[in-house]
């Protein structure tokens, strides 16, 4: 799905969530990356075979 260079993560890739936004709905509260990931505005992920990632918000230093 990707045509940018150097091409963007594969959605099976750790690093999935760093490809291309290419639409984008923050009114809805998700995104969708250019390797098919649905991107969550609380962090949970949607991939393209239908597996479900949970929210992985990082810790907030007190």
């Amino acid at each position: 799905m990707c045509n940018h260079y150097p091409t963007c993560p594969s959605a099976d890739s750790l690093d999935r969530e760093a490809a291309h936004v290419v639409r984008a709905h923050p009114d809805q509260g998700w995104s969708l990356l250019c390797n098919g990931v649905i991107l969550f505005e609380d962090t949970g992920l949607l991939l393209p075979d239908g597996r479900v990632v949970a929210p992985h918000r990082g810790l907030v230093a007190a």
